[in-house]
């Protein structure tokens, strides 16, 4: 100061208000996601699993009840039909919505032809009611068909969900996904981090890649839609990826951040390319789970 020729002022703060503004994505980032955009669409529209082994690959989605398992089917839907979609049952009944197995085939709007993946939709996990453990080995080997009803009652008969048949490959779960909110994966109980671990452990047991879908991260505090672009950068969203890694284990490298479509009323391109993105390496992780599987059990 006093080389400034300016005298010494001292100023005291009794309050202090920070702000921050909403972030606007200029013209040559929109260019650019746009461009990514369409590169990812043009890569999963003209996808061929694996060795050809399947025509379609079956990417299950598990997670806590109202983690946004059924929002990222609308959101995906709502993507390749070029307008935001709710096909799928979407409330905030805190026992879930989902009380049947749901197989959803998307038909992409360009061409009305069916996209090469089948996106299948569970009861949501609960500590103590939800999904029973006892029917994941039984999804994952493809023996419950679409619109099959859960029974509380944990009763099978015979011949109901195919539990006599011998399911092809076709029919197998390919990728399963956990989707987990970015607002509660910190609340996540003891009871339901043990079910988690113990359904990962039937998913390895059973030669399943699994990946995790981290939801919601658009209403964590300090995130704005323009820190979409580069989210993964984001101090609070690293504090998420770092807390599912630390809790239950996954690898961060297998930790995919997206922002379901929930209140919007048109498409985002920042939104579609964290989706897309995300739909794109869950492809990858079939493929493997392809690659490995014995040759003589695909007959």
């Amino acid at each position: 100061m006093e080389k400034l020729g300016l005298s010494q002022i001292y100023i005291s703060f009794q309050d202090c208000e920070v702000f921050r503004c909403e972030d606007l994505l200029d013209k040559r980032k929109m260019s650019g996601l746009t461009e990514l955009k369409e590169s990812l669409l043009c890569a999963i529209r003209n996808y061929i699993p694996y060795g050809g082994l399947v025509h379609k690959v079956r990417i299950l989605l598990l997670g806590p009840v109202g983690a946004g398992k059924s929002s990222f089917f609308n959101s995906v839907r709502s993507i390749f039909r070029g307008h935001v979609t709710n096909q799928a049952l979407v409330g905030s009944d805190p026992t879930g919505t989902s009380e049947k197995y749901r197989t959803y085939f998307i038909k992409d709007g360009k061409d009305n032809n069916t996209l090469p993946f089948i996106l299948c939709d569970t009861m949501g996990l609960s500590e103590k009611e939800g999904l029973d453990m006892d029917d994941i080995p039984y999804i994952l080997e493809g023996h419950f068909p679409d619109k099959y009803q859960f029974n509380s009652l944990k009763l099978r008969p015979k011949g109901i969900g195919n539990h006599t048949g011998c399911p092809l490959l076709k029919d197998r779960i390919h990728c399963v996904a956990f989707v987990f909110s970015a607002n509660s994966v910190g609340q996540l109980s003891h009871e339901m981090v043990e079910k988690i671990k113990r359904i990962r452990r039937e998913l390895i047991k059973s030669d399943v890649v699994h990946v995790v879908l981290l939801t919601h991260v658009d209403t964590l505090d300090l995130i704005t839609k323009g820190d979409l672009i580069d989210v993964y950068k984001c101090v609070p969203v690293k504090l998420q990826l770092e807390a599912v890694h630390r809790k239950l284990g996954f690898a961060l490298s297998d930790i995919f951040v997206v922002s379901n479509y929930t209140s919007e009323w048109e498409l985002e391109p920042v939104i579609d390319v964290l989706i897309l993105s995300a739909l794109k390496e869950m492809l990858r992780a079939a493929d493997d789970f392809l690659e490995n599987f014995p040759l003589e059990k695909t007959v």
